[in-house]
């Protein structure tokens, strides 16, 4: 976080645990569970310290008592800071995030409250969990990966990509700084034609 902070990166998000590791055996997703539960009782304060705001988005029906509790502490703690906004994508899919934003909607059209005609990309990404963060410009894949893991599919269209074959835990200010000095060297069209 703080080297995005030194590069001037105002939103970062981090896919930490994803829908679909729920199906992980049981022990597996109770030690990333505790890895969980300790991370964010150990990074709450330095965010605060930092002036960086935490968002957490997914499906939190999920998740324990204490750690649904410990995420609105720090999100509480944390929601004035605004040098950075650390979201952070747990208990995620990305399809999920899309089903319920149609069926939020298809809920209000049924009820009378909505013209399927007034649905368009704007309304429709209201609905998602990234409402009021900015769609991303850079995604980084560590450790060689090309794929994008059901991991924000809608707000990816216009996203450049970098696969950097360094894994995770050794993903520091380095290759931070080679990341975002690739995504300066890339034109980006938006899906029109290069004038120059």
């Amino acid at each position: 976080m703080l080297a995005a902070l030194e590069f001037g990166v105002r939103f970062v998000t981090l896919y930490s645990f994803s829908a679909e590791n729920w199906r992980r055996p049981v022990e597996e997703v109770e030690d990333l569970i505790s890895l969980l539960r300790y991370t964010i009782r150990r990074e709450a304060g330095e965010m605060g310290d930092n002036g960086v705001r935490l968002w957490v988005i997914g499906d939190r029906t999920r998740l324990p008592d204490d750690v649904l509790a410990a995420i609105e502490d720090a999100e509480s703690r944390t929601a004035g800071n605004d040098r950075l906004t650390a979201v952070i994508a747990l208990s995620y899919g990305s399809r999920a995030e899309i089903v319920h934003a149609a069926q939020t909607l298809a809920a209000q059209v049924a009820a009378g409250k909505l013209s399927p005609d007034a649905i368009d990309e704007t309304m429709f990404a209201r609905h998602l969990y990234t409402v009021d963060i900015p769609d991303p410009d850079l995604l980084i894949r560590t450790s060689g990966e090309q794929r994008v893991s059901n991991f924000l599919l809608w707000q990816l269209a216009y996203t450049e990509f970098v696969f950097p074959q360094i894994l995770w835990p050794d993903f520091g200010r380095t290759a931070l700084a080679e990341a975002i000095d690739a995504f300066h060297h890339r034109e980006r069209r938006y899906g029109g034609r290069n004038i120059g």
